[in-house]
């Protein structure tokens, strides 16, 4: 495709035809310095994609966006990267929302604590980042995106949808990513200028906020209302005896549906 309407993320494209993972790619053409901040990896075909937890991310050849974003973050400590979280999610949540405003009577959007894109209980986008620590700071990040665009034919036990099942129609990759790479750079940009008002963004559209939700805490059933995440990237709930509480991927899991 041409240049992409933005000043510095994808003005570096690379295009796919099929790879194993471009978080992976992506990592290696870092580490031989083949590509810089804003560089886009996008993919065809996906054959070995992960999300969280180490789950397969399927898409289906030539109908999905799967894609990484290289960025170079400056003076990002490394106890509020979560913010890279926050911009990805944010810009992947406009691009869906917006392909949604196509349709007549479209369904909410919602950011699924700590990597999902959920239009209503249905999963649509997956975000996974790799990020390079020195010396307590973030040196490196990539952002690996998937998008179900125009598959139909989706993996039910994660409840999956896609834009085209959601919306009858069939949408433009190329046209997508060139928006998933414009809200990027917006959300960078507020980011660098010091302004935190994404932030609160970010937490209205987070799924089940203010709601009891069933969760696993320690691999037990636990019941909370989800409130906020906070700069660790935590999610603060508020249990059923009215304490919040903040906790870590590692602990605290929504349950499955």
């Amino acid at each position: 495709m041409d240049s992409m309407r933005t000043r510095i993320i994808g003005q570096q494209l690379i295009e796919l035809a099929s790879v194993d993972s471009t978080n992976m790619c992506a990592a290696e053409l870092l580490a031989l310095k083949e590509i810089g901040h804003g560089a886009v990896i996008l993919a065809h075909e996906q054959t070995d994609g992960r999300g969280q937890r180490g789950r397969i991310w399927r898409s289906g050849a030539g109908l999905d966006i799967t894609t990484s974003v290289v960025l170079l973050p400056q003076h990002l400590p490394a106890n509020e990267q979560f913010v890279l979280a926050k911009i990805a999610a944010l810009a992947v949540h406009d691009v869906v929302a917006e392909a949604m405003r196509m349709a007549v009577g479209g369904e909410p959007v919602r950011i699924k604590w700590p990597n999902d894109i959920l239009v209503d209980r249905r999963k649509v986008a997956g975000i996974l980042i790799a990020n390079e620590l020195v010396a307590g700071m973030v040196v490196s990040s990539v952002l690996g995106i998937g998008i179900n665009v125009n598959s139909s034919e989706l993996d039910a036990e994660f409840n999956a949808t896609s834009l085209r099942m959601e919306t009858g129609l069939v949408h433009d990759r190329l046209a997508l990513l060139e928006g998933l790479c414009q809200r990027l750079e917006h959300y960078l940009d507020l980011w660098e200028s010091g302004d935190r008002q994404f932030h609160s963004r970010y937490t209205d559209l987070l799924w089940s906020r203010g709601r009891y939700a069933d969760l696993e805490l320690d691999g037990q059933p636990f019941s909370a209302r989800p409130v906020d995440v906070d700069a660790h990237g935590r999610l603060l709930v508020e249990d059923e005896a009215g304490h919040v509480q903040a906790f870590a991927l590692e602990r605290l899991r929504f349950a499955n549906r």
